[in-house]
């Protein structure tokens, strides 16, 4: 088999409820996918760029991107719980069918239109000065502790989750991050032996100003994005 670098897998399933059709809706103009499909082409890190979707419409706004979808995603792994490491798994071992190997699998989010090329090659060169053998998640900083959280009950009361700790002050309690979802770099290894959805150790962080890691759920995050997009250009 040929050994090549680089994967970078965009998932893209169909049937999102909260925005629907998000991945390829317009964005500022543009299909949503195409921005990281856009910054993926511009870093130039990748031998294959795949987007797996089981849905005709992203195959063919994808493929109006310039991108050809060499297979589609299989119904099973694309219902509302299937955790994204069997998906990872499964474009691995199609192309692995196909007399293609990986040193890297790159899991790029298809909603991430405020990442920049630049980012993917400083992440690269993070994860080569691990050494490889280290995955590299996008992260944030919580833009306030944690240690300040509250539950709500339905009638609006709310409950400290740390008793107490409302009192201290924020320079003095330590820095929490959070998973930016944008962008993770895996080991092919740490792929191939996952089991389920994986496992949340063994990360190194690259560090996203919290203007880019905006997580997309909602309309309000929509346009919050948007308005991002449109003072960063």
């Amino acid at each position: 088999m040929m050994a090549r670098k680089r994967i970078a897998i965009i998932p893209a399933r169909g049937g999102s409820k909260r925005i629907p059709n998000k991945n390829i809706r317009s964005f500022c103009g543009k299909p949503m996918i195409e921005f990281i499909l856009q910054a993926a082409r511009e870093s130039e890190l990748f031998d294959v760029i795949h987007v797996s979707t089981d849905s005709l419409a992203i195959s063919e706004a994808v493929e109006r991107c310039g991108l050809d979808v060499e297979f589609m995603r299989p119904p099973e792994l694309a219902d509302d719980h299937t955790p994204i490491m069997p998906v990872l798994k499964y474009v691995i071992e199609q192309y692995a069918s196909l007399g293609q190997e990986f040193d890297q699998v790159w899991l790029l989010m298809a909603c991430a239109p405020l990442v920049e090329f630049s980012d993917l090659k400083q992440a690269a060169d993070l994860f080569d000065k691990n050494g490889g053998t280290a995955t590299v998640l996008a992260i944030s900083e919580y833009p306030v502790p944690i240690e300040w959280a509250f539950s709500r009950r339905i009638d609006g009361g709310m409950i400290p989750m740390q008793p107490g700790m409302f009192a201290a002050r924020s320079q003095d309690l330590e820095k929490k991050y959070f998973d930016a979802g944008v962008f993770t770099a895996f080991p092919t290894a740490r792929v191939r032996s996952s089991a389920g959805a994986g496992s949340d150790a063994g990360f190194v962080g690259y560090m996203l100003p919290k203007g880019k890691a905006i997580d997309i759920d909602d309309e309000a995050d929509w346009m919050l994005a948007e308005a991002m997009y449109k003072v960063k250009s």
